[in-house]
């Protein structure tokens, strides 16, 4: 049976950007693939641990995409409030 991770220990808000990788809150600073949770719903286009870029329609408020995120990006993107989840 696989491992899942439920809970998380680290997070941090993220900013929108079509060309940076969400930052890694803790150390080492490089990129670490996280998930994220949307505050206020909408649209969110994402850019995946696998390198697949991705848009989410329709996103609830309150939810938290179970996929392994590298990049969300500024255009499309009409979520705020989301939060990098580790």
């Amino acid at each position: 049976m696989a491992y899942q991770k439920l809970q998380q220990s680290r997070a941090a808000a993220v900013t929108t950007s079509d060309t940076d990788n969400i930052p890694y809150v803790g150390y080492p600073t490089e990129t670490w693939p996280c998930v994220l949770y949307s505050g206020s719903g909408g649209i969110i286009r994402v850019l995946t641990a696998g390198g697949d870029d991705v848009t989410f329609e329709n996103v609830p408020a309150g939810v938290v995409l179970p996929i392994q995120v590298i990049r969300v990006f500024a255009s499309t993107t009409s979520a705020t409030d989301i939060v990098a989840l580790w």
